[in-house]
């Protein structure tokens, strides 16, 4: 029987290389993301490659909780279960020390990186339950374990992710629920210009002089995580480029 997986934040970055990858091992999809037109534009994209996979796509914020509740509702129309819940929806706002922080930044990022995770976790339970093999993996960072200068709110939001992913697997341990953390490090993706608000050259500077991870390769290594056999389960796994030995610590050319 075909597995479903649920990705969140699945319109860029980490998540769109989920939604590809899975759909290459014949996974049916959940993709959510805020922007519509995206998620329509990978859809079509898998489907012209692969026919066989069945794709949902719920376009909500995962800050908006009513909006999350009555989105997810939908789904138990929609399919019987789901095998893999991707908690990959997070970003980060700003690089100011807290004093010069701007509290609707701190907002967006604890509502999104902390609740947005819970929310979708909470409401996707049921479907989950349904599964004969339910795993929840929540993509962390490596901010969530140290905390270097200019992320101070960001960090604390990771660190929480961190929590939450310990929590979780114990709270689920008697549910049969496997519980993975991914802890990228520095990786070129959208995250520095949501970071930079917009300011591509700023972003690009981020990645200047080493090799950063790609989408594709915590894509891998997500995957990875969920197709062990059932009794193994990955509690938490760090990675970073090569040229990274710490946050803000790079070998550059």
């Amino acid at each position: 029987m075909k597995k479903t997986v649920f990705i969140t934040g699945a319109t860029s970055g980490f998540g769109e290389a989920c939604a590809y990858l899975y759909a290459e091992k014949n996974y049916n999809l959940i993709l959510n993301g805020r922007r519509a037109e995206r998620l329509e534009k990978i859809k079509s994209k898998i489907l012209s490659n692969n026919k066989n996979v069945d794709i949902i796509l719920l376009p909500f914020d995962v800050q908006k909780k009513d909006e999350v509740e009555k989105s997810i509702n939908t789904l138990q129309q929609q399919c019987k279960s789901v095998d893999v819940l991707v908690n990959n929806a997070g970003l980060a706002i700003g690089t100011t020390g807290i004093q010069d922080g701007l509290i609707e930044d701190w907002e967006t990022m604890i509502d999104t990186n902390i609740k947005g995770v819970l929310y979708v976790t909470k409401f996707t339970l049921p479907l989950l339950l349904k599964s004969s093999c339910p795993h929840i993996v929540n993509v962390g960072s490596i901010a969530g374990k140290v905390v270097y200068k200019g992320g101070n709110v960001y960090c604390a939001t990771k660190h929480a992710v961190d929590a939450l992913s310990q929590a979780m697997r114990i709270d689920y341990l008697d549910l049969g629920i496997k519980v993975s953390q991914v802890l990228p490090g520095a990786a070129e993706t959208e995250f520095s210009i949501v970071r930079y608000k917009g300011d591509e050259a700023k972003a690009a500077n981020v990645y200047e002089g080493y090799k950063p991870l790609v989408a594709e390769d915590v894509a891998n290594i997500i995957v990875w995580v969920t197709e062990l056999p059932q009794h193994v389960n990955i509690n938490e796994l760090l990675v970073m480029p090569t040229a990274q030995a710490a946050p803000g610590i790079f070998k550059k050319n």
